[in-house]
């Protein structure tokens, strides 16, 4: 039952919300009037992005600067990031080794902006070192700075390999619904969608687009998921 479940509610969701055309790219010309918050930069039903290295890796920036923060603060810092290194890895590298000031000052909006500094640098010296080629899992997670969460962003976003990305609103809307704990580990959840979910890459990055669209409805504070009535009947 669970399993299906995990198909039907992604169909409910997509009937809901629609298509949410992740992962916003800053300065493309697209917006999303379904969703709430920032509208900007996203492209519903068009799964071309990344269309090129620039785009691929300022998606891998926005992942990790994502972490603790909301996405408007991460939009301004990858404004004040395009604006100094045109989102290429190599200009990541010189103006971190060169104007580390201006660099912390770019990304502060975006929050931890020393701890993410350090990270940032990390994650630029692997994208040069893949030289093109998609890493594993493994290789990203091995990365100073990149969990799980970040990792499956990279992947799924950046690179687009089927890997399920599990959030707080994941884990703060399935557990209401009854499939888990909401302290239960995340490559435990992780497998039971990959187990479960039949949809392709694409579905895979709308899933968890849309998870994060009814999030914001339904599961930004307690008690969660108490006027969740599109979802009550997957309740388990």
């Amino acid at each position: 039952m669970s399993e299906n479940n995990i198909n039907l509610i992604y169909d409910k969701l997509l009937k809901t919300y629609s298509y949410q055309g992740w992962w916003p790219i800053i300065g493309y010309d697209g917006s999303n009037p379904t969703k709430t918050g920032a509208v900007k930069g996203y492209h519903p039903n068009d799964y071309s992005f990344p269309r090129n290295s620039k785009e691929q890796f300022e998606i891998i920036m926005g992942s990790v600067l994502t972490q603790n923060t909301s996405w408007p603060s991460v939009e301004k810092a990858l404004n004040n990031l395009s604006l100094l290194s045109d989102f290429s890895a190599e200009n990541i590298l010189e103006l971190a080794n060169s104007c580390e000031d201006e660099f912390k000052k770019a990304i502060r909006p975006a929050g931890y902006f020393n701890q993410k500094f350090n990270y940032l640098k990390n994650i630029a010296k692997f994208y040069i070192s893949l030289d093109g080629e998609i890493p594993s899992r493994k290789e990203v997670l091995a990365v100073k700075g990149v969990g799980n969460e970040t990792a499956d962003s990279i992947l799924l976003f950046a690179y687009k390999q089927k890997q399920f990305k599990v959030d707080a609103y994941t884990k703060r809307i399935f557990s209401y619904l009854g499939y888990f704990d909401e302290k239960e580990k995340y490559m435990n959840i992780k497998k039971l969608f990959e187990d479960s979910f039949n949809g392709d890459v694409n579905a895979y990055q709308e899933y968890h687009a849309l998870i994060v669209e009814h999030g914001k409805n339904y599961y930004l504070k307690k008690p969660y998921g108490i006027e969740d009535t599109l979802l009550s009947e997957f309740k388990i």
